[in-house]
């Protein structure tokens, strides 16, 4: 038996809600993590989730801006919210997966862009992703992360050097400067999360599930991020079955600017 969970930076849910439900209708996750769903949780459009089946939903939701939410075809029993850096600002959510047998954490994450500059000193926006990255580092680990966990989401960091289309011209762009690829490893390690995307995609080759809307032909000129991560704690790790990146979704009609991606568990 398997599970499959998708995660997927959609850019406004009520804007895309129809390439969410085409998503879904084809490819049938067990669960949907979305970031960047733009509303909040009583404008929700939780009935064309129902419709398909995906009657468990938790939300964390602020207007206009941010926003997480789970959908699962699979009952949670707890729902958790968490601020990060002294703010409020909808970017975590997390689940309870109420297997028996294998009971799952599943967090759901928005980590903040951080502006343009790569200077906290000068850029209150980089300063608050560090702060975020800090507080996650210092909180998911020990018994938080012993168990079986799953942590997706828009983490909005590249951290290798083939998750860049180049990893010397962007050193000094935010998402792939040392400072945040570094802290990130450090959240990483702290727990003991395996980067599951990167257990079936050799770290020699490039992933990315980001291409800018600046592009003229994203898919030509390819300068794509991988800013969106499927990690596992270590109970998980010989459970991992498979990675998917739906790079063809950047493609479709009116779409987000991320891609799905899918991932599938042994249970």
């Amino acid at each position: 038996m398997t599970i499959s969970i998708a995660t997927w930076n959609i850019n406004s849910v009520r804007l895309r809600i129809d390439l969410v439900t085409a998503f879904l209708e084809a490819h049938q996750p067990d669960v949907l993590c979305l970031q960047e769903i733009k509303c909040i949780e009583d404008n929700f459009p939780a009935g064309a989730f129902n419709k398909l089946g995906y009657v468990h939903q938790a939300i964390h939701g602020q207007k206009g801006y941010h926003g997480v939410a789970t959908v699962s075809r699979k009952p949670f029993i707890e729902t958790k919210r968490r601020g990060f850096f002294g703010k409020e600002d909808a970017r975590h959510i997390s689940v309870s997966l109420t297997d028996r047998e294998l009971p799952i954490t599943l967090h759901n994450f928005y980590i903040p862009a951080g502006g343009d500059e790569p200077d906290p000193a000068i850029n209150d926006k980089f300063a608050h992703k560090l702060g975020f990255l800090e507080e996650m580092k210092s909180w998911l680990t020990g018994a938080e992360t012993s168990g079986p966990a799953i942590l997706v989401g828009d983490l909005n960091i590249a951290p290798y050097e083939h998750d860049v289309w180049s990893h010397k011209q962007l050193l000094d762009v935010v998402s792939h400067t040392p400072v945040e690829t570094k802290l990130l490893e450090e959240v990483r390690d702290a727990g003991g999360w395996i980067d599951a995307m990167r257990r079936f995609v050799p770290m020699d080759e490039k992933l990315y599930t980001w291409w800018s809307y600046r592009a003229k032909d994203w898919e030509t000129s390819n300068r794509g991020r991988r800013l969106d991560h499927v990690w596992v704690t270590p109970p998980l790790s010989a459970r991992l079955q498979g990675i998917k990146v739906l790079t063809e979704a950047r493609g479709w009609n009116k779409p987000s600017d991320h891609v799905p991606v899918i991932a599938r568990l042994a249970v």
